[in-house]
């Protein structure tokens, strides 16, 4: 084939019948001069093509076949993370450290070790083994035996009341809804002071006993037992008895006889409140605490349907009387609805009436002071709370606007502000205006004011109004420290009243056990006088014991014989250990919001009755 050179002459283009082998051999006799210099690798790969691939080495692990090279990296790589890991470990161990030893606890946090104390030294009956109290033992084990009904046959169990050895059902049952108001709101307070099972522990044993004084299982019941023991020395009686004689509760070998009560609304409202309150405390266990709660209401309707005062005619009205019962009709109620979330026990207890009958609505001396005799002041805070944290609306706002209204003018007369209740010039409030026994009244408003406290800061409530001045919740949470304080030995005697709380307390308690030295000898009634009457202090300490405290002038006579100043109460302690946990620890813990609703429904909150149509 020919073509046209452009430089002239012919062209000829040849057929391409070559091979690519016969190419392949004629590009080797070209240029063999610039072939003959030495040749990089890229260069000689470029000529000479893919050299043989080297052969990858493979590991089979069984499930999985991975390249000896990834293999062998992973399986160093893991040996040398063991060495360092092991390496800093070691470097760990052997490095001296310094430990950041926690806090040491408060004093709020001390005296409430000790005021739990005081209730395992008036336990009564066969006492468990770690009841750590050395000079006490079983005791009461045939309390009911002696009864001619064949109901109550066992009386064993619960607390004697103060230095004697009576079970006073009225004030033992106050002191156990107490504790368990307590243990409700501070839970994990009780729990950082590691006490929490010990406190359950004391209500269980009080809460056991009370299921004894009446038929629990019945839904209808006409009597319960008020008292096991007598203590009346009236007219010079000599009878041996519980106030009579001075002995030891182990050494008792006189007859103990059951009061049993048919109209006594006070005293089972009361009971019921307290196992009422004590089935929140135990809503883990299931069993037990709808036992509580099945008692709590039979004792309830009891209250209503047989209408009278415990005190009436009895012994108990030298001692713990009571003037009325609508203030614990309102407590059991109160206490009922929070455990059963049943809105008919909440209807009952924001009756207006009741509350009139109850004294809510006039003022009179003893306004806002909670004590085991009147639980208004208890009530209007229980209700204060439920108004705060929940609002429940109509039909119930406008009452419970009420109740939130008193609490917080009660809650003004604490203040030292106002003169409503004087004080000592040591700064003690006097509650009982100037009587004996005081610190027992103050103890609850300690408690009660830091309640309230809290429950505002729970509502994320600044303060509150007393008439035109605002005050904040933290004013009431200082005036329960300045009593508190007082109590534990900032006073003018540098004396703290609760036994075995710093270095100068009450050493002679009036307690009959405390009193008597365990010595393998049994003293009869008369003969545990020498012990009363020694001026020499008490062989055995009752530590945690609140004592009643001092006078109006802040005096104080530690005397065995004077109880004024030297007993202790299951009452008074009850309202020592609740103030002292509600104060005690980190102040940023405050309350338990939820537990105490734990069995109330949601709040739907009705819609109010339509207004009157209109009439020109």
């Amino acid at each position: 084939m020919y073509g046209r050179d452009p430089w002239g002459g012919p062209l000829e283009i040849a057929a391409d019948s070559a091979t690519d082998d016969d190419r392949s051999r004629n590009l080797q006799d070209y240029d063999r001069a610039a072939l003959s210099r030495p040749l990089d690798e890229t260069q000689q790969s470029w000529l000479l093509g893919p050299g043989e691939q080297k052969k990858k080495k493979y590991v089979d692990l069984g499930c999985i076949i991975v390249s000896r090279k990834i293999f062998v990296w992973t399986v160093g790589t893991i040996i040398a993370a063991g060495l360092l890991a092991g390496f800093i470990t070691l470097i760990v161990k052997t490095v001296p450290r310094h430990h950041h030893r926690p806090p040491p606890p408060d004093n709020y946090t001390l005296a409430l070790n000790k005021g739990l104390m005081f209730f395992n030294a008036q336990r009564s009956g066969k006492l468990p083994k770690h009841n750590n109290v050395s000079w006490r033992g079983n005791s009461g084990l045939n309390d009911g035996e002696s009864q001619s009904s064949n109901l109550f046959k066992d009386l064993t169990g619960g607390f004697y009341d103060a230095g004697d050895a009576i079970k006073f059902n009225f004030p033992q049952s106050f002191a156990m809804t107490m504790l368990s108001w307590s243990v409700i709101e501070y839970s994990a307070k009780y729990e950082a002071a590691g006490e929490l099972n010990h406190v359950k522990e004391i209500i269980k044993w009080g809460t056991d006993y009370f299921l004894k004084t009446f038929n629990h299982t019945a839904d209808t019941i006409d009597r319960i037992v008020a008292q096991v023991g007598k203590g009346d020395t009236a007219n010079g009686s000599t009878e041996p008895n519980d106030h009579y004689c001075w002995t030891r509760p182990e050494d008792i070998d006189y007859e103990r006889p059951v009061t049993e009560c048919h109209s006594c609304s006070d005293l089972a409202a009361e009971m019921a409140a307290a196992l009422a309150s004590a089935s929140i405390v135990f809503k883990d266990n299931k069993a037990y605490s709808q036992k509580l709660v099945h008692g709590a209401r039979t004792l309830f309707k009891f209250s209503r349907d047989q209408r009278g005062r415990y005190s009436v005619g009895t012994e108990a009205a030298n001692f713990y009387n009571s003037t009325s019962y609508w203030d614990e009709y309102l407590w059991g109620a109160t206490w009922l609805y929070y455990a059963t979330g049943n809105t008919t026990y909440l209807q009952l207890a924001t009756t207006p009436g009741l509350a009139k009958h109850a004294g809510a609505f006039w003022g009179g001396p003893y306004y806002g002071v909670l004590s085991w005799e009147n639980k208004l002041a208890g009530t209007q805070v229980l209700l204060s709370r439920l108004r705060l944290l929940l609002s429940p609306g109509y039909p119930y706002e406008e009452i419970l606007g009420t109740f939130h209204n008193q609490t917080s003018l009660f809650m003004c007369s604490f203040l030292p502000y106002y003169n409503s209740f004087n004080r000592t010039k040591g700064g003690m409030i006097q509650l009982n205006h100037g009587g004996p026994q005081p610190l027992q009244y103050v103890v609850n408003a300690a408690f009660l004011a830091t309640l309230f406290s809290d429950y505002m800061k729970a509502s994320d409530t600044p303060g509150w109004y007393c008439g035109p001045h605002f005050y904040s919740a933290d004013v009431l949470r200082e005036f329960a420290e300045t009593q508190m304080n007082y109590i534990l030995g900032k006073n003018p005697r540098k004396m703290s009243y609760v036994v075995g709380y710093g270095n100068h307390y009450p050493k002679h308690v009036h307690h009959r056990g405390a009193s008597i030295p365990k010595n393998k000898v049994k003293y009869n009634c008369k003969g545990g006088w020498k012990w009363r009457d020694t001026k020499k202090p008490n062989p055995n300490t009752i530590v945690g014991a609140m004592v009643a405290g001092p006078d109006k002038n802040d005096g104080f006579r530690d005397v065995r014989s004077n109880y004024n100043y030297t007993e202790p109460t299951l009452a008074g302690n009850a309202g020592l250990v609740a103030a002292l946990v509600a104060l005690s620890g980190d102040t940023s813990v405050g309350i338990d919001k939820n537990t105490m609703f734990s069995a109330v429904p949601p709040m739907f909150p009705t819609a109010p009755p339509p207004p009157a149509p209109w009439r020109p």
